[in-house]
């Protein structure tokens, strides 16, 4: 592996865990929306490095997902219930960037934290293999 894409690959990774600190912080303050963005985003950094990882190279959100997907969760490296986080952190992250008069609340936002936490140690794992 190229020395410029491993350090992107460690980049993203770091981003991912400092993205979900940064929801932590949200979460301490009830910014309900933001939080799910930045649990989102902290899954997607890792969903991307773990994918640039193998050569895959999605253009936009959707891409990772579709990719992340079929490569990894229909494969069964990676465990259905992450497949379905990740797709749920996809549909909600949309909805509370762009609907309008849509809230989320705290019961819904802060069962999130861990599963991410759980998904980016996994990906971490995977990307040392």
């Amino acid at each position: 592996m190229k020395q410029e894409q491993e350090s992107l690959i460690k980049y993203r990774m770091e981003r991912a865990w400092d993205t979900l600190d940064d929801a932590k912080i949200l979460i301490s303050s009830k910014k309900w929306n933001s939080s799910i963005n930045r649990l989102y985003y902290a899954s997607y950094y890792a969903v991307m490095a773990l994918l640039l990882k193998h050569g895959l190279k999605p253009a936009t959100h959707n891409g990772a997902k579709t990719n992340f997907t079929e490569h990894f969760i229909k494969s069964e490296k990676i465990d259905k219930k992450f497949g379905k986080l990740y797709a749920q952190l996809f549909t909600w992250r949309q909805k509370g960037d762009y609907d309008d008069l849509f809230d989320f609340e705290e019961n819904q936002v802060v069962q999130y934290v861990e599963p991410v936490k759980e998904f980016l140690s996994l990906i971490e794992t995977l990307l040392k293999e």
